[in-house]
């Protein structure tokens, strides 16, 4: 809904904000999705994989190939370009673990199909973050996209950077955090390290999402009092969310979207499809019971900030396919946002009556 007001309000339908605000994006972007990076990344502690175990593990994985498989072959069938296919195929992977988490709680869900969706949904960004900085590495070294002709090593150092700057960070970090004592400024702390992370991740021009994520996943699987420097991010977070669904909302132009319509279509119907056959796989690999395998990957279709930010990276790496790019990833969110939660809805609902006939 935000992202339909911050359209509602721009420049291309009332006007409300100036056509100067579509250049606030990028910097409102890279301050939401550096704490979403390190949101997400706390959900990758070493103790929280031990206890999921393989189920998780399996299913997220499995989910995330596949989607990746279906919507960027997909999109080459129907006559995309390599680097636009391969990187919505990448977009395609994330999902929206806010609004999934939201549906449970408002349905006051338990069992099987639960438990193995909070799972699901509290890692596979990471999984589609890890495989979109990926994805760049490799578009950029076969297209001559990278710095100095060392394209393919420029990836390497842009993925293995970020994670040797997060870690490196995170590790004084997860010893300091927390040690100060109740009521002192826990937010400032926190805050204060996430933005320095960000602000080095791109100065040193490395992935600042991976950056982040490395930085999360070392904090918690580290720090004894991790969770105090989480809730505090956690807590100042939604200001920066809400101003960047507004600005994307705001970035989107008529014109162009008329144009790209039936790639906002084919995207939206391959994500979907890729998302529940994936699912299913990887709940069946996995051994999960039949209720799991039959609802999981309608309960996964959620998107939100994460696709978007994938997006506005790919968009500054590669500008003619920006043109397209953006403005897809945000019509396409704005669609699995709205209709998303109401299948998630209906998957738990679905499995609660088979759980109460049985």
């Amino acid at each position: 809904m935000l992202i339909l007001f911050g359209f509602a309000i721009g420049p291309s339908a009332l006007g409300l904000l100036p056509m100067e605000s579509r250049e606030w994006f990028p910097l409102a972007a890279d301050l939401a999705l550096v704490m979403v990076g390190f949101l997400l990344g706390g959900s990758l502690s070493l103790q929280r994989l031990r206890r999921r175990g393989r189920t998780i593990l399996v299913t997220s994985s499995t989910k995330v190939m596949t989607a990746f498989t279906v919507v960027g072959c997909g999109l080459l069938l129907l006559g995309q370009s390599p680097v636009v296919a391969l990187l919505l195929a990448a977009l395609g992977t994330a999902t929206d673990p806010a609004a999934t988490a939201d549906v449970v709680r408002e349905q006051n869900a338990e069992g099987d199909l639960v438990e193995t969706l909070l799972g699901v949904v509290a890692i596979d960004d990471a999984w589609g973050l890890i495989l979109f900085s990926l994805t760049l590495a490799v578009i950029e070294a076969a297209t001559g996209a990278g710095v100095g002709g060392s394209e393919l090593l420029a990836g390497v150092r842009e993925i293995g950077g970020a994670l040797v700057l997060g870690v490196g960070i995170g590790i004084p970090t997860a010893f300091l955090t927390g040690r100060i004592d109740p009521g002192e400024p826990t937010l400032a702390e926190a805050l204060g390290v996430v933005f320095l992370c960000g602000g080095l991740a791109l100065w040193l021009e490395v992935s600042f999402l991976l950056t982040a994520m490395a930085l999360g996943a070392t904090v918690a699987s580290l720090a004894r009092h991790h969770r105090r420097p989480f809730h505090a991010i956690e807590g100042i977070e939604w200001p920066f969310m809400i101003l960047f669904f507004l600005l994307a909302g705001a970035t989107i132009e008529i014109e162009r979207l008329s144009s790209i319509g039936m790639l906002v279509v084919a995207y939206a119907v391959l994500r979907a499809g890729g998302i529940v056959l994936g699912a299913t796989a990887g709940a069946t690999l996995a051994g999960t019971p039949a209720q799991v395998r039959r609802w999981l990957g309608i309960a996964l279709l959620p998107q939100a900030g994460v696709a978007l930010g994938m997006a506005l990276v790919a968009s500054e790496r590669f500008p003619g396919e920006g043109q397209a790019l953006l403005p897809v990833a945000i019509a396409a969110t704005a669609f699995f946002e709205l209709v998303g939660p109401v299948f998630t809805r209906f998957a738990l609902a679905s499995a609660a009556r088979e759980s109460s006939d049985s």
